[in-house]
């Protein structure tokens, strides 16, 4: 009973209440919510989010962060546009952005985990210089046209009701759940974010981890671009733009630490349930685009905030009893004496 009621008191917990609230609310105030051709569309509208916020949970609870995903994405479509409009086979112009975007991980994990660099700058300069290129290869064109078979890898059900891409979620969640919570790598990750001076001691290559880590990292988000090419049916240069906001906001919403070491994809599931169905119920209410960046962007707030301010709260109660109990000790040695 005991550990049911710290469950409930968990982060995870408050997340489940939170995402309940939501629910309620939206089913009150929007009757279509609850249809399933909504829930599916709650996903299907920010699937390619939620697939990269996957990696990004791993690059995040190993004390990294990765700004370039969107970027990523962005170019990553852009080269499949771009190679078939000149005559590529779309199958050959897949395979090229993918290696595109591995290419791109690559680039950021070779210089955060081999020359040192803090990966905020990094992959901040990341961010900006693979939108560039994205943006000189489409220019201000639109291109689109694309094959019916890929338009329907982002567009119709292929499975029942479920398209390709939630189909493609699900496997990589489950996989990705195995691996960190279940795995030899996933506790290196723990490790390493938790402190990665005591694990090169302890003899473990951090360097060559880190490095994976953003490759998987670019060729995820490339992947995303891709289905995001295929949903959208057509690419501009702009694509994908300002999506790492929601991405980094569900993984830090989820309880993963920004500074690293803590975390786990429970939490970041149920972050993406809350904001997607937050999302869904402002929509269903028209309420417009800036508004709900701007609720975004206060949950990034408190997602930062909270778990900080309830640490030091915790810590503070910590030395306040640590403190009485040497008082008392103290009161009883003299009485004693």
């Amino acid at each position: 009973m005991n550990a049911k009621l710290r469950r409930l008191l968990s982060w995870e917990g408050l997340l489940l209440v939170i995402l309940l609230v939501i629910a309620i609310i939206n089913v009150n105030l929007a009757p279509a919510y609850v249809s399933l051709n909504n829930q599916i569309n709650l996903f299907q509208l920010s699937i390619e989010k939620i697939i990269v916020a996957l990696v990004m949970t791993f690059i995040i609870i190993n004390g990294e962060i990765d700004l370039s995903v969107a970027s990523v994405m962005g170019l990553a479509a852009c080269v499949v546009a771009v190679l078939f409009d000149r005559g590529v086979p779309m199958e050959m112009a897949i395979v090229v952005a993918l290696l595109v975007g591995l290419l791109c991980g690559a680039f950021n994990g070779f210089w955060v985990a081999y020359v040192g660099l803090p990966s905020l700058a990094v992959t901040l300069a990341g961010m900006i210089g693979f939108r560039g290129v994205a943006r000189i290869l489409i220019e201000d064109r639109s291109i689109g046209g694309f094959p019916v078979w890929f338009t329907a890898l982002g567009q119709q059900p292929l499975i029942g009701p479920f398209p390709f891409s939630l189909i493609v979620f699900a496997l990589l969640f489950t996989l990705a759940l195995i691996v960190l919570q279940f795995s030899g790598v996933g506790r290196l990750v723990y490790v390493i974010g938790h402190n990665a001076a005591v694990a090169r001691y302890s003899g473990i290559d951090v360097p060559r981890l880190k490095l994976g880590l953003f490759m998987a990292s670019g060729l995820i988000a490339a992947l995303a671009g891709v289905l995001l090419a295929a949903r959208l049916g057509a690419v501009r240069g702009n694509t994908a733009d300002g999506f790492e906001l929601d991405i980094i906001t569900m993984v830090l919403l989820g309880g993963v630490s920004i500074f690293g070491g803590t975390g786990n994809l429970i939490g970041v599931g149920l972050s993406i349930l809350v904001i997607l169905n937050l999302r869904n119920g402002m929509s269903l209410l028209n309420v417009t685009g800036n508004v709900q960046t701007g609720v975004v962007g206060m949950l990034l707030i408190v997602s930062v905030l909270l778990p900080n301010l309830v640490q030091i709260m915790h810590e503070r109660w910590q030395r306040r009893v640590v403190q009485r109990k040497e008082v008392q000790a103290g009161v009883e040695t003299s009485v004693s004496s």
